[in-house]
């Protein structure tokens, strides 16, 4: 019987696929050995990844099905799986997934990938996989079935970013990775890394934790990995030192999910439910029972995969993977102009770290300035040690890392910006300070030469007041930690041309960012927002309402930290600016906050401990916020509080978006997403606001069609 016969509801589901096929052929081992090896290959050349769908699985099955009956009667001495060129798979195809129209369709999924995968476990012969690219999710769960593993060095990625996305890996690797590699391990692999925005793993770090047995160089990594097999079956002993005995499954296993249930719990709230889940996969794992562990997981994603956050984070997916990559109003990419060397105003922090950007993604020369001679040398020197410090971690060789520091340069000369194409200010946020800044620079530049300016919440018109020509003055927002965060923020104002638009576009792909295009309005996008949930969060402490109701009324949102740590990450002066901004642009909107000015004056919000983590509210904050209440205030319930906060966010955001400040709804959650940490699961700012209702009482409609937006709550 073929394995399609065994699942009849996705059999029949019908789901527009591109199938990837499993193509074998038998390779003839030095030791005389036959091996069958199984290359996958969905024939989109380099184009498009492999995928793993049901028609995929069926293949794959069925032709894993004929192999074993071949070693079962001595025709072949191993199997192995391999991938084209730099794929093995990206795991399951997340349209199909997200297309199965119940919940019985949805528990066939996860039984087929164990059915189909599972044909290398066990099987009369040792099993192989050769992970030669790419592989996520399910691609990898092919290998976590068989014997033995290799990867090439060049692989781009590993991982299993299941909980990123609502999901649970299941196709057993939630069962067997921990027993393969111990508990912590897996803990990182299946939980921490998809929670860091979806970190991968890279070939070495694939190998030090045991995932795969043998590294090779992707010169020859299919004949070593065949050579390497070749030994594996000739006795050659496989060392997996991290195999958890049973001392870790007594002792450490309970320990170590229990700790990663309390840091979930502080760090993301109760609202996520795959990452729940996924620790329940674990625990249960510890009995080192595949079929127990199999059909747990066959239940999590039949219960996951029809549930609202994975409709959510499927449309939070394709706004990254879809949305992103087209951005809205971009004006045609060939009037970009070229940029050959970069100009930094400013030699900070936030500067250097542009600087440090620039040089490794660029690859052109980097000049910084600033009034201070000696603070512009103490910042070269900084940015050189920072590439110095990649070469000593191996994310650059020593000849790029040399490269890099010969690029960078410092002066206290406008004049050596005269050959700058891209000049880019970061220096302190006071339109005065911005627009003499520009106003000194501007004479020594070529006439072609983009201005572009930093700001958070200040008018980037305003900034090109005294240009000569603001038609070449863009916003370049950047989110900070500038290395990590991977949105920009390009500000449009009425005077910037096109050209100066597509060369900001440009750039920000070349910088390996995401860039969205908004108006010229205080905060742009994600300040906007974020200044109205920060703004709520003081004006209620303000009224009396306790911090941590404030806290809880937020939580349903699932931001990865509460309002106060977030105004004490950005900074309370910071803070405080951009709710002034705010206020004075929008005042019947956003609120005045004294209290924050007084916490700002005195440095103090927070009370942490010794690594730094905030414990609660310092009791020094409380009394100065105290003070601020006014008589007869009403502190609003954590519910009344909710429902404000969700009505001011719809309104707001209905505000934007009647204003022109970005093109659609889309853009916005977008930018939430990639600029504050809005969660997958939550599916973006406009989705949550339609399901919980605020859309309909504010203004009597919805952002988005209930199908895109998902069950209402």
């Amino acid at each position: 019987m073929a394995i399609r016969d065994e699942f009849p509801l996705l059999a029949a589901a019908g789901f527009d696929e591109i199938v990837t096929h499993s193509f074998v052929r038998d390779v003839a081992l030095r030791s005389g050995r036959t091996m069958a090896l199984i290359t996958l290959d969905n024939g989109r050349d380099h184009t498009r990844p492999s995928t793993l769908g049901p028609a995929t699985l069926f293949e794959l099955g069925d032709t894993l099905l004929a192999q074993r009956e071949r070693a079962e009667q001595g025709e072949i001495d191993a199997i192995a799986v391999t991938g084209k060129p730099y794929f093995l798979a990206a795991g399951v195809d997340l349209s199909n997934v997200a297309d199965i129209p119940d919940r019985a369709t949805a528990a066939e999924l996860p039984r087929l990938g164990h059915r189909a995968l599972g044909l290398l476990h066990d099987a009369p012969v040792p099993t192989f996989v050769f992970i030669n690219g790419l592989a996520l999710g399910g691609g990898l769960e092919i290998g976590l079935h068989a014997d033995y593993r290799t990867i090439s060095a060049a692989a781009p990625a590993v991982a299993l970013p299941e909980t990123f996305l609502g999901l649970v890996p299941g196709w057993g690797g939630a069962t067997i990775l921990p027993n393969l590699i111990g508990i912590e391990r897996a803990l990182k692999v299946v939980i921490e890394n998809p929670l860091k925005q979806n970190r991968m793993l890279k070939p070495a770090e694939a190998l030090e934790l045991g995932i795969a047995d043998a590294m090779f160089g992707p010169s020859s990594f299919l004949e070593s990995s065949i050579r390497w097999a070749d030994e594996v079956l000739g006795g050659r002993k496989v060392d997996r030192p991290h195999a958890p005995g049973a001392i870790e499954r007594a002792v450490k296993w309970p320990i170590a999910l229990r700790v990663a249930r309390e840091t979930l719990q502080r760090r993301i709230g109760t609202v996520p439910a795959a990452p729940y889940r996924a620790l329940e996969l674990l625990e249960l794992a510890r009995r080192n029972d595949r079929t127990a562990g199999f059909a747990a997981e066959d239940e999590a994603i039949a219960d996951l995969a029809v549930g609202d956050q994975f409709v959510a984070s499927i449309y939070a997916f394709n706004l990254v993977q879809k949305r992103a990559k087209r951005p809205a109003g971009a004006p045609d990419a060939a009037l970009a102009k070229p940029v050959a060397k970069v100009g930094i105003i400013g030699a900070g922090l936030m500067a250097s770290q542009f600087a440090l950007l620039f040089l490794r993604r660029l690859q052109v020369p980097v000049v910084i300035t600033d009034l201070d001679r000696d603070r512009v040398d103490a910042a070269v020197a900084g940015i050189r040690r920072e590439v110095e410090a990649l070469v000593g971690k191996g994310r650059i060789s020593s000849d790029e890392g040399k490269r890099l520091s010969a690029l960078m340069s410092g002066t206290v000369d406008k004049a050596d910006f005269a050959d700058c194409d891209w000049v880019i200010e970061a220096v302190f946020e006071e339109l005065g300070v911005k627009q003499q800044v520009f106003a000194e620079v501007e004479p020594y530049l070529s006439e072609t030469a983009v201005m572009a300016t930093n700001t958070s919440s200040l008018s980037v018109e305003q900034i090109g007041a005294r240009l000569a020509h603001p038609e070449r003055l863009v916003g370049f927002h950047f989110f900070n930690p500038v290395a990590v965060m991977p949105l920009i923020e390009v500000v449009q104002t009425p005077s910037t041309d096109d050209a100066t638009l597509a060369s900001a576009m440009r750039v920000a792909k070349d910088l390996k960012k995401n860039a969205v295009i908004t108006r010229d309005t205080p905060g742009f996008v994600v300040n906007r927002v974020l200044a109205k949930l920060l703004g709520e969060a003081m004006h209620a402490v303000e009224q009396g309402s306790s911090f941590e109701d404030v806290v809880a009324a937020q939580r349903a949102f699932g931001f990865p930290m509460d309002p106060f740590v977030l105004l004490d990450l950005v900074g309370l002066k910071v803070g405080a600016h951009v709710l002034d901004t705010h206020h004075g642009a929008f005042p019947d909107r956003f609120f005045e906050s004294p209290a924050l000015h007084e916490l700002a004056e005195r440095n103090v919000l927070l009370e942490k401990d010794a690594k730094g983590e905030a414990k609660g509210i310092d009791k020094r904050a409380r009394r100065i916020v105290a003070k601020h209440t006014p008589k007869g205030a009403v502190a609003l319930s954590v519910d009344e509080l909710r429902l404000r906060i969700e009505a001011g966010l719809a309104d707001e955001i209905r505000r934007m978006l009647d204003d022109g400040v970005v093109e659609a709804a889309e853009d916005i959650d977008l930018c939430m997403i990639l600029g504050a940490g809005w969660p997958f699961h939550m599916g973006g700012i406009t989705p949550y606001l339609d399901r919980v209702g605020a859309s309909e009482r504010v203004f009597g409609g919805t952002f988005h069609d209930p199908r895109i937006a998902g069950a209402r709550a």
